[in-house]
């Protein structure tokens, strides 16, 4: 038994670890990296992940574990670095779009409940063009720069 076991955690562990894919007639949006830093409930929360295909538009994003999503980028207004809501996020074609600490990222808003390093949850994306996508969020320890064995970057590349 401890070898189909073995097999068995293995297994979830890489469904967890797949990224997320949209596709529409001549589009295809893949997403990777998709993490989260640990927060507490009833506080807010930034999902960072990164996007590659296109051409396309993210335009929503949702999941369960907070109140409201929403698309956010972060700006510099008068040496105050300060977040805002967009409209939505542009994917060019071939050119990878990063969701990253300092730039560009989804905010969770009003969180139901905790957010624990180590833990997972979906996050479901919507694409002007590609359609639906759901991503699995990891979440990281609380000053994390970047996802556990990937990459930290700011802004959008």
């Amino acid at each position: 038994m401890p070898k189909r076991r073995a097999f068995l955690i293995a297994a979830a562990l890489a469904a967890c670890a797949s990224p997320g894919r949209a596709r529409a007639q001549g589009v295809n949006v893949q997403i990777t990296n998709a993490w989260a830093r640990a927060a507490a409930q009833g506080r807010v929360a930034a999902v960072y992940l990164d996007l590659l295909g296109g051409p396309d538009r993210l335009l929503e994003a949702s999941t369960d574990v907070a109140g409201r999503v929403e698309l956010h980028e972060t700006i510099m207004d008068d040496g105050v670095m300060r977040m805002r809501p967009v409209g939505g996020i542009a994917i060019g074609a071939g050119l990878p779009t990063r969701l990253a600490p300092g730039g560009l990222h989804i905010m969770l808003i009003d969180l139901k409940r905790p957010l624990r390093e180590g833990e997972t949850f979906p996050l479901t994306l919507r694409f002007e063009r590609a359609g639906r996508a759901t991503v699995t969020v990891t979440v990281q320890r609380a000053g994390a720069a970047g996802p556990a064995g990937g990459h930290a970057g700011h802004g959008r590349r």
